[in-house]
């Protein structure tokens, strides 16, 4: 599956990285606004470098950036990132429910309308083999 601009791979990282409920909270919290990583790291309990590396995989799958402001690393959310998660989503509700469509159309296609039955059934409604 290919969405807009993401390969396979990068539908992979994106839906890792959602996967999991912290980073799924730190994008979350970066969609309100900027924070750091120390700030972010508060929130949970957890170490620092863990909470760094949950923002690494937010980074990796393109859903957050982070912007070095003095000593700070401030992490925010791509607007475009959650776009594109959305469409992935998106194409692949469109691709089940065609498959259903598809899946109800032989069904219904069992009996034709003048009451006999699929090309395999060999039989007439009401009648007996």
């Amino acid at each position: 599956m290919v969405v807009d601009e993401l390969t396979e791979e990068a539908v992979d990282r994106l839906f890792h990285a959602l996967a999991d409920a912290t980073r799924r909270d730190i994008l979350r919290r970066c969609v309100r606004g900027e924070l750091s990583v120390s700030r972010l790291a508060e929130a949970y309990p957890m170490s620092f470098a863990a909470v760094q590396k949950h923002v690494t995989v937010l980074q990796r799958a393109g859903l957050v950036g982070k912007q070095r402001r003095g000593r700070e690393q401030l992490v925010r959310t791509d607007p475009d990132a959650v776009a594109r998660a959305r469409r992935a989503l998106d194409e692949l509700e469109n691709a089940w429910r065609a498959r259903v469509e598809r899946m109800s159309g032989l069904l219904a296609g069992e009996e034709g309308a003048d009451g006999t039955a699929g090309p395999d059934r060999g039989t007439r409604k009401g009648q007996d083999r």
